[in-house]
């Protein structure tokens, strides 16, 4: 395989892709292949202890070892390290479809990517054997494709943003995540995340209110199962938009939990 390439001979045009992995033997095949057009594959490794790396350097020879900085400090690590003047980012566990990558290479060919200064997309979620089309995850539109000079990331963990400064463009094309096998690893995930968020709340000095507790989570079911039409996922939609209210509920009863044991150690 050809591992560095020249998708388009203007240097303004090439695109870095950047993936961030740990522990993703499963996962990165797929989405190694689906950047293979680009013009550098760059991966930064948490120092998996699977075949993530071996599998990873069949495609690239940019492979790295860096200790886990979450999600926004190891997104900054890799953009530094990027080479072209466009930066794609992609998780392990996501795959471009190939309507994205036609819909990016058409940009890039006609020159109308000079006109922008990012791209995002809509995130399509498989879960429980199908692709989740309405809720609270989707369309979960993502910006990933942006100028290298004019982006910046940022955000609050576990949650990572990018912000640009100049016009963006939404596209049609998905990106594809296979974010969770089961339920319990949606579970598993919902319990860390929240645990982050509580922490990043804490620390903030946000304070704890019975309103978030009681009224967030009810809402998030809510907008998620009626008003953006949940319940059209079937079985899947009534497990997703339950547990995401549950993740909410957790989250604040955590920062309850951060107060209430900083009190006792006073």
């Amino acid at each position: 395989m050809n591992i560095e390439k020249t998708l388009y001979p203007d240097t303004d045009n090439r695109i870095s892709a950047c993936i961030i992995t740990g522990n993703e033997e499963k996962n990165i095949r797929r989405c190694l292949d689906s950047v293979s057009w680009v013009d550098e594959i760059i991966v930064v490794d948490s120092f998996s202890t699977d075949k993530t790396a071996i599998i990873s350097r069949e495609y690239t020879q940019k492979v790295y070892q860096h200790e886990w900085l979450g999600y926004i400090g190891q997104r900054n690590l890799i953009k530094a390290m990027a080479t072209y003047p466009w930066i794609l980012f992609v998780d392990a566990d996501e795959e471009l479809s190939q309507e994205l990558r036609i819909e990016i290479e058409n940009e890039f060919a006609s020159g109308s990517n000079k006109n922008y200064a990012a791209y995002e997309f809509p995130r399509m979620v498989k879960f429980l054997g199908r692709w989740i089309m309405h809720g609270n995850w989707y369309p979960d539109i993502k910006l990933r494709l942006f100028r290298k000079d004019l982006g910046t990331c940022s955000g609050k963990e576990p949650h990572d943003l990018t912000i640009v400064n100049g016009p963006k463009k939404r596209l049609k094309g998905h990106l594809y995540h296979y974010t969770y096998d089961d339920i319990a690893s949606e579970i598993n995930s919902l319990n860390r995340f929240s645990s982050i968020s509580a922490d990043g709340k804490f620390e903030d000095n946000v304070s704890f209110k019975m309103f978030d507790l009681f009224f967030r989570p009810t809402f998030r079911f809510v907008r998620g199962y009626f008003l953006k039409l949940g319940f059209l996922n079937g079985m899947p939609g009534l497990i997703i938009e339950v547990s995401t209210a549950y993740g909410v509920f957790v989250k604040y009863a955590k920062l309850w939990e951060r107060y209430n044991l900083a009190k006792e150690k006073k």
